[in-house]
Protein backbone atom coordinates (compact mmCIF):
# COMPACT_ATOMS: atom_id res chain seq x y z
CA UNK A 1 0.00 0.00 0.00
CA UNK A 2 2.89 2.31 0.91
CA UNK A 3 4.59 2.32 -2.57
CA UNK A 4 0.86 2.37 -4.33
CA UNK A 5 0.52 5.73 -2.67
CA UNK A 6 3.73 7.29 -3.08
CA UNK A 7 3.66 6.17 -6.77
CA UNK A 8 -0.02 7.78 -6.88
CA UNK A 9 0.17 11.11 -5.23
CA UNK A 10 4.00 11.26 -7.58
CA UNK A 11 1.64 10.85 -10.44
CA UNK A 12 -0.49 13.04 -9.59
CA UNK A 13 2.05 15.72 -8.77
CA UNK A 14 3.58 15.33 -11.85
CA UNK A 15 0.50 15.46 -14.32
CA UNK A 16 -0.68 18.44 -12.55
CA UNK A 17 2.49 20.43 -12.76
CA UNK A 18 3.07 19.23 -16.69
CA UNK A 19 -0.81 20.21 -17.54
CA UNK A 20 -0.22 23.66 -16.10
CA UNK A 21 3.52 24.33 -17.50
CA UNK A 22 1.35 23.97 -21.29
CA UNK A 23 -1.76 26.59 -20.15
CA UNK A 24 -0.59 29.33 -22.24
CA UNK A 25 -3.11 31.65 -21.36
CA UNK A 26 -0.99 33.20 -18.69
CA UNK A 27 2.99 32.82 -18.29
CA UNK A 28 4.31 31.65 -15.00
CA UNK A 29 4.78 34.13 -12.36
CA UNK A 30 8.09 32.32 -10.92
CA UNK A 31 9.02 30.80 -7.81
CA UNK A 32 7.80 33.41 -4.33
CA UNK A 33 10.27 32.21 -1.83
CA UNK A 34 11.06 33.15 1.80
CA UNK A 35 13.77 32.01 4.21
CA UNK A 36 13.70 32.91 8.03
CA UNK A 37 16.66 32.03 9.83
CA UNK A 38 16.83 32.59 13.76
CA UNK A 39 19.50 31.15 16.99
CA UNK A 40 18.32 31.53 20.21
CA UNK A 41 20.61 31.85 23.10
CA UNK A 42 19.84 31.50 26.54
CA UNK A 43 22.96 31.76 29.13
CA UNK A 44 23.09 31.70 33.25
CA UNK A 45 26.49 31.29 35.11
CA UNK A 46 26.62 31.79 39.04
CA UNK A 47 30.04 31.96 41.54
CA UNK A 48 31.50 29.32 43.12
CA UNK A 49 30.19 30.78 46.49
CA UNK A 50 26.73 31.25 45.39
CA UNK A 51 24.37 29.26 47.24
CA UNK A 52 21.12 27.61 46.73
CA UNK A 53 22.10 24.68 44.54
CA UNK A 54 21.67 26.53 41.19
CA UNK A 55 23.62 25.76 38.07
CA UNK A 56 24.99 27.61 35.37
CA UNK A 57 23.73 26.20 31.84
CA UNK A 58 23.79 27.11 28.64
CA UNK A 59 20.86 26.71 25.68
CA UNK A 60 21.15 27.08 22.45
CA UNK A 61 17.99 26.81 19.50
CA UNK A 62 18.39 26.95 15.49
CA UNK A 63 15.32 28.07 13.77
CA UNK A 64 14.46 27.65 10.06
CA UNK A 65 11.30 28.19 7.87
CA UNK A 66 10.96 27.95 4.35
CA UNK A 67 8.56 29.05 2.19
CA UNK A 68 8.22 28.46 -2.08
CA UNK A 69 5.20 28.89 -4.21
CA UNK A 70 4.67 28.68 -7.68
CA UNK A 71 1.65 30.22 -9.21
CA UNK A 72 2.06 27.52 -12.83
CA UNK A 73 -0.96 28.87 -14.09
CA UNK A 74 -4.71 30.15 -13.54
CA UNK A 75 -5.53 26.47 -12.29
CA UNK A 76 -2.93 25.51 -10.65
CA UNK A 77 -1.02 26.30 -7.57
CA UNK A 78 2.06 24.57 -5.88
CA UNK A 79 3.23 25.35 -2.64
CA UNK A 80 6.19 23.93 -0.32
CA UNK A 81 7.00 24.74 3.20
CA UNK A 82 9.61 23.82 5.22
CA UNK A 83 9.63 24.12 9.03
CA UNK A 84 13.03 22.79 10.90
CA UNK A 85 14.65 23.85 14.25
CA UNK A 86 17.42 21.66 16.56
CA UNK A 87 18.38 22.78 19.99
CA UNK A 88 20.39 21.89 22.82
CA UNK A 89 20.86 22.45 26.77
CA UNK A 90 24.33 21.96 28.58
CA UNK A 91 24.28 22.00 31.86
CA UNK A 92 26.83 21.83 34.70
CA UNK A 93 27.06 19.75 37.69
CA UNK A 94 26.00 21.17 40.74
CA UNK A 95 29.00 18.99 43.04
CA UNK A 96 32.04 18.97 40.41
CA UNK A 97 31.28 22.33 38.31
CA UNK A 98 31.68 19.94 35.12
CA UNK A 99 29.43 20.57 32.18
CA UNK A 100 27.42 17.39 31.60
CA UNK A 101 26.80 16.20 28.23
CA UNK A 102 24.19 18.45 26.42
CA UNK A 103 20.81 17.14 26.24
CA UNK A 104 18.34 17.94 22.97
CA UNK A 105 15.95 20.37 23.59
CA UNK A 106 14.53 20.85 20.18
CA UNK A 107 14.27 18.93 17.16
CA UNK A 108 11.94 19.13 14.28
CA UNK A 109 11.95 18.03 10.50
CA UNK A 110 8.28 19.05 9.07
CA UNK A 111 8.17 19.53 5.07
CA UNK A 112 4.98 19.87 2.84
CA UNK A 113 4.21 20.36 -0.59
CA UNK A 114 0.81 20.54 -1.84
CA UNK A 115 -0.37 21.00 -5.62
CA UNK A 116 -4.18 22.60 -5.61
CA UNK A 117 -6.11 23.44 -8.54
CA UNK A 118 -7.22 27.28 -7.91
CA UNK A 119 -10.58 26.83 -9.73
CA UNK A 120 -12.86 29.49 -7.17
CA UNK A 121 -14.86 26.35 -6.55
CA UNK A 122 -16.44 25.46 -3.10
CA UNK A 123 -13.59 22.89 -2.89
CA UNK A 124 -10.56 23.02 -5.05
CA UNK A 125 -9.44 19.62 -5.87
CA UNK A 126 -5.54 19.38 -4.38
CA UNK A 127 -3.08 16.39 -3.73
CA UNK A 128 -0.41 16.46 -0.70
CA UNK A 129 2.46 15.10 0.38
CA UNK A 130 4.12 15.33 4.20
CA UNK A 131 7.30 14.01 5.93
CA UNK A 132 7.73 14.57 9.56
CA UNK A 133 10.95 13.68 11.19
CA UNK A 134 13.74 14.39 13.52
CA UNK A 135 17.72 15.18 12.78
CA UNK A 136 18.39 12.81 15.86
CA UNK A 137 16.78 10.05 17.55
CA UNK A 138 18.78 9.21 20.48
CA UNK A 139 15.91 7.71 22.55
CA UNK A 140 18.73 4.79 23.28
CA UNK A 141 21.89 6.93 23.99
CA UNK A 142 24.05 3.75 23.26
CA UNK A 143 22.82 4.00 19.32
CA UNK A 144 21.49 7.09 17.71
CA UNK A 145 19.38 7.11 14.91
CA UNK A 146 19.77 10.18 12.22
CA UNK A 147 16.20 10.79 10.90
CA UNK A 148 14.02 8.34 12.65
CA UNK A 149 11.38 7.67 13.20
CA UNK A 150 9.28 8.80 9.94
CA UNK A 151 6.29 9.87 9.32
CA UNK A 152 4.86 9.94 5.96
CA UNK A 153 0.96 11.42 4.53
CA UNK A 154 0.08 11.08 0.86
CA UNK A 155 -3.48 13.22 0.95
CA UNK A 156 -6.04 13.74 -1.57
CA UNK A 157 -8.81 16.12 -1.52
CA UNK A 158 -10.46 19.29 -1.28
CA UNK A 159 -9.34 22.89 -0.18
CA UNK A 160 -11.15 25.92 0.65
CA UNK A 161 -9.95 29.40 0.86
CA UNK A 162 -11.95 31.47 3.43
CA UNK A 163 -9.70 34.50 3.32
CA UNK A 164 -6.31 35.39 1.51
CA UNK A 165 -4.51 39.10 1.38
CA UNK A 166 -1.03 39.47 1.23
CA UNK A 167 0.77 37.76 3.10
CA UNK A 168 -2.81 36.62 5.73
CA UNK A 169 -5.15 33.49 4.65
CA UNK A 170 -7.21 31.17 6.21
CA UNK A 171 -7.47 27.64 4.40
CA UNK A 172 -8.53 24.44 5.46
CA UNK A 173 -8.53 21.08 3.44
CA UNK A 174 -10.07 17.49 3.94
CA UNK A 175 -9.58 14.59 2.34
CA UNK A 176 -8.46 10.75 2.18
CA UNK A 177 -4.84 10.06 3.52
CA UNK A 178 -2.74 7.25 3.91
CA UNK A 179 0.36 7.25 6.53
CA UNK A 180 3.64 5.23 7.17
CA UNK A 181 4.94 5.18 10.52
CA UNK A 182 8.79 3.98 9.74
CA UNK A 183 10.46 3.37 12.69
CA UNK A 184 14.04 1.70 13.05
CA UNK A 185 14.38 -0.49 15.85
CA UNK A 186 17.09 -1.79 17.94
CA UNK A 187 16.94 -5.02 17.99
CA UNK A 188 20.12 -5.77 19.75
CA UNK A 189 20.29 -4.81 23.56
CA UNK A 190 23.55 -5.64 23.76
CA UNK A 191 25.95 -4.43 21.19
CA UNK A 192 23.18 -2.22 19.95
CA UNK A 193 24.95 -2.58 16.68
CA UNK A 194 21.59 -4.10 15.08
CA UNK A 195 18.22 -2.51 13.58
CA UNK A 196 15.14 -3.44 12.34
CA UNK A 197 12.62 -0.77 9.94
CA UNK A 198 8.92 -1.80 11.37
CA UNK A 199 6.41 0.29 9.00
CA UNK A 200 2.97 0.53 10.08
CA UNK A 201 0.46 1.97 7.81
CA UNK A 202 -2.99 3.45 8.35
CA UNK A 203 -5.51 4.96 6.36
CA UNK A 204 -8.64 7.32 7.24
CA UNK A 205 -9.77 11.14 6.63
CA UNK A 206 -7.26 13.70 7.25
CA UNK A 207 -8.46 17.64 8.17
CA UNK A 208 -5.86 20.36 7.63
CA UNK A 209 -6.10 24.18 8.49
CA UNK A 210 -3.67 26.79 8.04
CA UNK A 211 -3.81 30.45 9.29
CA UNK A 212 -1.77 33.28 8.77
CA UNK A 213 -2.61 36.76 10.82
CA UNK A 214 -0.59 40.13 10.53
CA UNK A 215 -1.83 41.47 14.02
CA UNK A 216 0.39 44.76 13.61
CA UNK A 217 2.38 45.58 10.51
CA UNK A 218 5.89 44.58 10.59
CA UNK A 219 5.79 43.77 14.18
CA UNK A 220 3.78 41.18 15.34
CA UNK A 221 2.44 37.93 13.21
CA UNK A 222 0.13 34.80 14.43
CA UNK A 223 0.69 31.60 12.12
CA UNK A 224 -1.50 28.08 13.32
CA UNK A 225 -1.92 25.24 11.76
CA UNK A 226 -4.38 22.18 12.77
CA UNK A 227 -4.17 18.47 11.49
CA UNK A 228 -7.22 16.24 12.62
CA UNK A 229 -6.52 12.72 11.45
CA UNK A 230 -9.70 10.11 11.90
CA UNK A 231 -7.83 6.63 11.08
CA UNK A 232 -10.38 3.64 9.24
CA UNK A 233 -7.78 1.34 8.67
CA UNK A 234 -4.71 0.08 10.72
CA UNK A 235 -2.11 -2.53 9.35
CA UNK A 236 -1.63 -3.98 13.21
CA UNK A 237 -4.96 -4.11 13.58
CA UNK A 238 -4.90 -8.53 13.62
CA UNK A 239 -1.67 -8.26 16.64
CA UNK A 240 -3.55 -5.57 18.33
CA UNK A 241 -6.69 -7.87 18.75
CA UNK A 242 -7.92 -8.75 22.47
CA UNK A 243 -4.96 -6.21 24.14
CA UNK A 244 -5.99 -3.79 25.81
CA UNK A 245 -5.31 -1.01 23.39
CA UNK A 246 -6.89 -2.65 20.36
CA UNK A 247 -9.14 0.08 19.98
CA UNK A 248 -6.66 3.06 20.39
CA UNK A 249 -5.78 3.43 17.09
CA UNK A 250 -9.32 4.26 15.89
CA UNK A 251 -9.30 7.45 18.26
CA UNK A 252 -8.39 10.27 15.77
CA UNK A 253 -5.07 12.43 16.22
CA UNK A 254 -4.55 15.91 16.80
CA UNK A 255 -1.65 18.29 16.49
CA UNK A 256 -2.22 22.02 17.03
CA UNK A 257 0.36 24.36 16.44
CA UNK A 258 0.57 28.26 17.24
CA UNK A 259 3.21 30.56 16.53
CA UNK A 260 3.51 34.56 18.14
CA UNK A 261 5.61 36.52 16.13
CA UNK A 262 7.09 39.86 17.59
CA UNK A 263 9.49 41.69 15.50
CA UNK A 264 11.54 43.98 18.12
CA UNK A 265 14.00 45.09 15.85
CA UNK A 266 14.70 44.19 12.12
CA UNK A 267 16.89 41.49 13.40
CA UNK A 268 15.85 40.52 16.70
CA UNK A 269 12.59 38.63 17.30
CA UNK A 270 10.64 37.21 19.79
CA UNK A 271 8.67 33.92 19.41
CA UNK A 272 6.24 32.34 21.55
CA UNK A 273 5.54 28.60 20.12
CA UNK A 274 2.84 25.95 21.48
CA UNK A 275 1.71 22.72 20.55
CA UNK A 276 -0.69 20.23 21.73
CA UNK A 277 -0.65 16.66 20.54
CA UNK A 278 -3.29 13.78 21.22
CA UNK A 279 -2.32 10.49 20.55
CA UNK A 280 -3.98 7.52 22.43
CA UNK A 281 -1.78 4.89 20.88
CA UNK A 282 1.40 7.37 22.29
CA UNK A 283 -0.38 8.62 25.47
CA UNK A 284 -3.75 8.61 26.74
CA UNK A 285 -3.76 12.56 27.49
CA UNK A 286 -3.12 15.10 25.94
CA UNK A 287 0.89 16.26 25.49
CA UNK A 288 1.58 20.20 25.53
CA UNK A 289 4.73 21.66 24.35
CA UNK A 290 5.53 25.62 24.80
CA UNK A 291 8.99 27.78 23.97
CA UNK A 292 9.05 31.30 24.97
CA UNK A 293 12.38 32.54 23.22
CA UNK A 294 14.48 35.22 21.84
CA UNK A 295 17.11 35.59 19.41
CA UNK A 296 18.90 37.07 16.69
CA UNK A 297 16.77 36.18 12.78
CA UNK A 298 17.82 36.83 9.07
CA UNK A 299 16.03 36.84 6.15
CA UNK A 300 17.60 35.39 3.43
CA UNK A 301 14.56 35.44 1.07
Amino acid sequence: MKKIAIALLGLILLTGAAWAQDDEKTPPEGWQISADLSLNLTQNAYSDNWTGGEAGSVSWTTLANITAENQLSPKFNWLNTGKFGFGQTHTQNTETDEWEKPEKSTDKIDIESVLKMTLGAILDPYAALRIETQFLDNSIPQKKRVLNPILLTESAGGSHTFYKKDKDLIVSRVGLAVRQHIDRVVTDMVNYDETETETTTDAGLEWVSDAKYTISKDRLRYEGKLTVFQAFYNSEKDELEGLPNEDYWKSPDVNWENWIVASITKYIQVTLYTQLLYDKEVDKGGRFKETLSMGVVYKLF
